[in-house]
């Protein structure tokens, strides 16, 4: 019996042979789902996550509108980046987990560019 697999899953599949976060450059990981976004930093080396931010963290819940995701996505982003910022990780490498690269999850990457991060 032959499982379903979404084109989002073939498409994080090939860019995860790709990219591989290191000790010097993590992985910056970005899930997108109806009402949330989440990014987490992790270094695949170790399988340690060394920075995490969403929604859903207390820093940002408090300020978001409901009918704007964008806008939160944006507040995500520069969070991640103030975190990692904080913890000496100043350059990743964006996996974008099979999304494609519009809307909150380029709102997301730009606004923690902007903060100070570099990918």
């Amino acid at each position: 019996m032959a499982h379903k697999i979404t084109g989002r899953q073939r498409r994080k599949f090939r860019i995860r042979n790709r990219i591989s976060g290191t000790t010097e450059r993590p992985r910056l990981s970005v899930f997108r789902s109806a009402r949330h976004i989440y990014a987490q930093v992790v270094d695949d080396v170790t399988g340690a996550t060394l920075a995490a931010a969403s929604t859903l963290s207390g820093d940002v819940k408090g300020t978001l509108s409901e009918d704007d995701k964008t806008d939160a996505a944006k507040k995500v982003g520069a969070l991640i980046a103030k975190i990692c910022l904080e913890k000496k990780v100043e350059k990743v490498v964006f996996d974008r987990n099979g999304f494609l690269y519009h809307g909150r999850v380029r709102a997301l990457a730009e606004a923690a560019r902007a903060a100070g991060l570099q990918f």
